[in-house]
């Protein structure tokens, strides 16, 4: 058996072995378990139940790390995607006064055509028809949306009538409370750590037991929570996507899937040697075959979207090289989901520091853009700015996939665009000016 499993994995062609798999997949789970109290976290702000939530996320990444692992063969670890699960709350949910229902319907139609198209082919073709530079705005846009949350939920950041915004009441037990959380984090990123997240979460939840003001755990283990509350809405309230709002809600879900996993699994394989000379990764389409089924089931349970974790390359730091890290992190996944009591004392206090360092880490994608031409300055900027002061990426993407086509057309370069970006735009237009 064990050499079965071995050979299916080649551990001897990647130099690795059992001992060292299960060290990499155990780092992984600990690197990302942050999600599990995060996630529930965030998602509960909607209405939703923060106990199905839990089960629900703890369900879906262990389905997609067994597909990865099983199928796709990579050291890659999956789960939730932060960022997605904020703009499903607040950009979504709460901006634009969907029911979490109905949104939860978008995610599972977003997750049915992200996996037609990646069990096609077509996902590789449509990555390369959106500018480079445009995926840098987005991910850079998302990365200060998320960070502007954090802020917010912390109290760092709060309501002013006059100003729209102002810096928080700072002597406020909460607002300390985050400040030392994130203080300790940004420490620890700096130093080089690899759990630097999740200690940084742990931490800042164990002084606010400490001194009241996160709930004390009830206990260690219990049963997982039920799924009844959110398990199925995504299928009961399909009728209610068919709407020009929630079709580009469901454009936006959409396209940060097409490409939010698609960096962590080059650099993932890249770290482990398998990508050639042209830059092509063998086995790829089952790798983006992971992240699209783990979206459809994922919304079914009741969570947001699933992505490859940028914690992958803390696996392949600890020598991960094989899907049977995978496995193991899938493993650690499931008996996770028998410690809901210990899970339910993170607050969204003492998760804003991991909001606010992913962030950092998301909108530093800015440094790629290409600020010297104004075919890319333009919408890039405008994606960015939007999305902050709307609070919508939605809204962001809209201007900026809408200047694209027209700063190219003005510079007489209307051939250049691709198909795709023109029907986007037109979608945005056509939402915002005619509907």
């Amino acid at each position: 058996m064990l050499n079965s499993v071995k050979q299916y994995f080649e551990f001897d062609k990647f130099k690795t072995s059992f001992r060292t798999e299960t060290f990499a997949g155990l780092t992984a789970f600990l690197a990302m378990s942050y999600i599990l109290s995060v996630n529930p976290a965030i998602l509960g702000n909607t209405g939703m139940d923060k106990g199905a939530v839990f089960t629900a996320t703890v369900l879906s990444a262990a389905f997609a790390c067994f597909v990865m692992g099983v199928f796709a063969r990579y050291p890659i670890v999956l789960a939730p995607a932060m960022g997605m699960n904020a703009l499903f709350t607040y950009g979504t949910v709460i901006a634009l006064d969907i029911p979490w229902q109905t949104a939860i319907a978008g995610i599972f139609v977003s997750g049915i055509i992200f996996f037609l198209l990646s069990v096609t082919g077509v996902r590789e073709k449509v990555i390369r028809a959106v500018p480079a530079d445009m995926k840098y705005a987005v991910t850079a846009a998302l990365g200060f949306f998320i960070c502007f949350i954090g802020l917010r939920n912390a109290g760092i950041i709060t309501d002013n009538q006059a100003t729209l915004v102002q810096l928080g009441d700072l002597t406020e037990p909460t607002v300390m409370l985050a400040l030392a959380g994130l203080t300790l984090t940004v420490f620890l990123i700096a130093r080089g750590v690899k759990l630097a997240v999740f200690l940084g979460v742990l931490l800042t939840t164990l002084v606010g037991i400490a001194v009241g003001l996160n709930p004390v755990p009830e206990g260690v283990v219990s049963a997982p929570p039920s799924l009844a509350p959110t398990f199925g809405a995504a299928i009961s309230h399909l009728p209610n996507v068919f709407t020009m709002e929630m079709l580009v809600v469901i454009i936006t879900f959409l396209f940060i899937d097409f490409f939010d996993a698609v960096g962590t699994i080059i650099g993932v394989c890249n770290g482990i040697g398998v990508v050639d000379k042209k830059g092509n990764i063998p086995n790829v389409r089952s790798a983006l075959f992971a992240d699209a089924s783990g979206t459809v089931v994922g919304s079914v349970l009741g969570t947001s979207s699933i992505t490859s974790y940028s914690e992958s390359a803390v696996a392949v730091g600890s020598g991960g090289r094989t899907g049977f890290t995978s496995l193991v992190t899938a493993g650690c996944m499931l008996i996770a989901l028998f410690f809901y009591p210990l899970i339910a004392v993170f607050t969204t206090v003492s998760t804003s520091p991991a909001l606010i360092a992913v962030g950092v880490f998301m909108a530093s994608s800015m440094a790629k853009i290409d600020w010297t031409k104004m075919e890319y300055k333009i919408p890039a900027f405008f994606t960015i700015i939007i999305t902050i002061l709307s609070y919508s990426l939605v809204d962001g993407i809209a201007f900026g996939f809408t200047l694209y086509p027209i700063s190219m057309i003005a510079q007489g370069r209307a051939r250049e665009v691709s198909t795709t970006m023109y029907v986007l735009c037109g979608i945005f237009m056509m939402y915002y000016f005619f509907l």
